[in-house]
């Protein structure tokens, strides 16, 4: 098993690229949200812009990405089948179901993008953004401390984490308001 560390590396360099995508995406819909309440041409030349990022993250970083985690993390769970009876890696892995669910959630609002229907408020987007920080956070703690018996603590956490999170978005909201080049 002297290559399990090389499939785990693998995984960990995959998950890392699939958070950066699911970080950066949202930020790009709240762009291309905005950039419709330009006017012509601006509009069009940033939303024609914005589909284009979107589309080449989405495609070649972010479903390949998500694709390959999970790949390996098959593979891992397969060498190391122990693994799925402890309670940590089941609550792990109900985080990563959530993952998965939110990931399916960007690909329809991409889509809608992509189609120029715009379903959902640029406030919207920036809450939507830190679910991902929210997740990362959980299943890092418990791939780390491998401990279920805490995970009381770490939802305590978690609401906290979001909390500061809201307030932090409203006093950048605020900052924003007061000064709109920031």
């Amino acid at each position: 098993m002297e290559y399990y560390n090389y499939i785990k590396a693998l995984h960990l360099i995959f998950v890392v690229t699939w958070f950066a995508a699911l970080f950066y995406i949202p930020r790009l819909f709240i762009y291309h949200i905005e950039a419709n309440d330009r006017p012509a041409p601006e509009k069009d030349i940033l939303t024609g812009q914005l589909k284009l990022m979107t589309k080449r993250l989405w495609f070649i970083i972010a479903w390949p990405s998500a694709i390959l985690c999970t790949l390996f993390a098959l593979v891992m769970l397969h060498l190391n089948s122990g693994l799925i009876y402890q309670p940590w890696m089941q609550i792990k892995l109900g985080f990563v179901a959530l993952l998965f669910a939110y990931h399916f959630k960007c690909h329809q609002i991409f889509r809608q993008l992509q189609q120029d229907k715009v379903a959902y408020t640029s406030r919207f987007m920036r809450l939507w953004n830190e679910a991902t920080t929210i997740l990362l956070f959980a299943i890092v703690f418990l791939a780390v401390l491998k401990s279920a018996t805490n995970w009381i603590y770490g939802v305590v956490g978690i609401v906290v984490l979001a909390v500061l999170l809201l307030l932090g978005i409203r006093l950048y909201r605020r900052i924003r308001n007061k000064n709109p080049e920031a």
